[in-house]
């Protein structure tokens, strides 16, 4: 375990592989290393199904030569000189990009926090097999569950390596452990399926297999003879917190500073305007300890800080990488991500912050509507907002949840649906996108 958290090894290389770039001709560099270690058990009908175990180094480099850049991956093992003289070669033949830079060198980091990122604890396969037979055994065990479709659990590590020509050096790794287990409950036509799942940094603070189990048995029992409902124009849907993540996540692609520089947003030009209710805050915070999604720098080495993207309902930032923010006429905020030798802006521990009711009271508030569990299909334009997706839940009569439904189609425009939003008091932050139940008012649902 300790040859695998130590980087020092992988740092040596990638400054080698930037100081050769250098020598064959180029102005600047950064060479960054992908780290990946995880095992994985799926198991059904108490039987293990499958087992997999993986592990990788991807080195990439980036060279740029004047307004040219160029970049290369290769795994471990490869010759050094060989890859920088190739990544340069390229450079010199590739079209300008007048935005592609390194990071400013008075950005980088400096210093960083230890974010507690990284659990040692040596989980063996075994202790997965368990894990995931538990969570099946518990869930089969609830009384109308008929089948499985597979429970599974995981263990990993992966983290960053980076070095730049400008002086920057840095690493981290963070762990990542998961159960989770997948049911049916009903025959033939009228089987309905559900889920339940759990994941974290520390292997410790993982639900228990039996509860996860328990959980998603009880949640697919609930669903078993759904009803579809009148279609009507004017409903109040409430969104589990499963399907407000994914909302919530439509307002980070919105502001997402790329998007705003193709023009494929809806908001790119409601920069200080009100795009959100007033009283509605979205926060992005890369430096909470133990956060999902926190990182000590981001892939250009700069430390990025907690920001309110949306405050008061009042759009403040975009999320913006070097090349993003140049493209803009802006500055970076330290929201560059690497995926493979690109680098694009993205949201760390993104939040909606919670409102001040329940969300027993925001449904008691409602009287009669739509309470969704699961959204099907991707009928979501970024450039308009025209908000269109099938969805199943149950419905609200007289302020409580009543009779499963499904088949039905919920409709909207996300401008006017931001601009209708309640958020309940309930909100998890152990996801990377964290949302509590919200109610959207007046969206149009395509029924019977």
């Amino acid at each position: 375990m300790s040859s695998e958290i130590d980087s020092s090894t992988l740092l040596s290389r990638a400054s080698q592989l930037i100081d050769l770039a250098r020598k064959a001709g180029a102005d600047a560099a950064d060479a960054v290393v992908v780290r990946s270690r995880s095992q994985s058990v799926s198991v059904r009908l108490g039987k293990v199904e499958g087992t997999e175990s993986s592990e990788s180094d991807d080195f990439s480099l980036r060279v740029f030569i004047g307004k040219r850049v160029a970049s290369v991956s290769a795994n471990p093992g490869f010759d050094l000189q060989a890859l920088a003289e190739r990544a340069v070669a390229m450079a010199k033949v590739s079209p300008e990009d007048p935005f592609a830079c390194l990071a400013d060198e008075a950005s980088l980091a400096k210093s960083y926090p230890d974010l507690q990122l990284l659990d040692t604890t040596e989980v063996s396969s075994e202790m997965l097999r368990e894990a995931g037979l538990a969570a099946e055994a518990a869930a089969l065990a609830v009384e109308g569950v008929t089948n499985s479709s597979g429970a599974g659990a995981s263990a990993g590590m992966g983290g960053l390596v980076l070095a730049t020509s400008h002086g920057f050096e840095g690493s981290y790794m963070a762990s990542r452990f998961g159960h989770s287990v997948s049911v049916i409950a009903g025959e033939g036509t009228g089987m309905e399926r559900d889920y339940d799942f759990d994941s974290r940094l520390y292997y410790a603070e993982l639900d228990d297999p039996a509860v996860i189990g328990r959980r998603a048995g009880e949640r697919v029992i609930k669903r078993i003879n759904p009803r579809q409902v009148p279609t009507g124009k004017d409903v109040t849907v409430i969104f589990d917190p499963r399907v407000a993540r994914g909302f919530v996540g439509h307002i980070a692609g919105a502001i997402n500073g790329a998007a705003v520089a193709r023009k494929s947003s809806f908001l790119r030009d409601r920069m200080g305007q009100q795009v959100l209710k007033s009283g509605l805050y979205i926060t992005d915070d890369p430096l909470i300890v133990r956060g999902p999604s926190s990182r000590p720098f981001d892939g250009e080495g700069v430390s990025g800080e907690r920001m309110v993207m949306i405050e008061d309902g009042v759009l403040k930032h975009w999320f913006l990488s070097t090349s993003t923010g140049r493209e803009l006429g802006l500055q970076t905020n330290g929201r560059g991500v690497r995926g493979g030798t690109a680098v694009s802006p993205s949201s760390t521990n993104l939040a909606l912050e919670p409102g001040d009711i329940t969300p027993e009271e925001l449904i008691r508030s409602v009287g009669n509507g739509f309470y969704v569990t699961e959204l099907i299909g991707h009928g979501v334009n970024m450039i308009t907002g025209e908000y269109s997706r099938g969805a199943t839940g149950f419905w609200i009569e007289n302020g409580e949840l009543t009779f499963p439904v499904s088949e039905v189609t919920i409709a909207s425009n996300l401008k006017e649906m931001f601009m209708r939003l309640t958020p309940a008091n309930d909100i998890d932050r152990k996801f990377g996108v964290a949302a509590p139940t919200f109610a959207i008012e007046g969206m149009t649902l395509a029924g019977r």
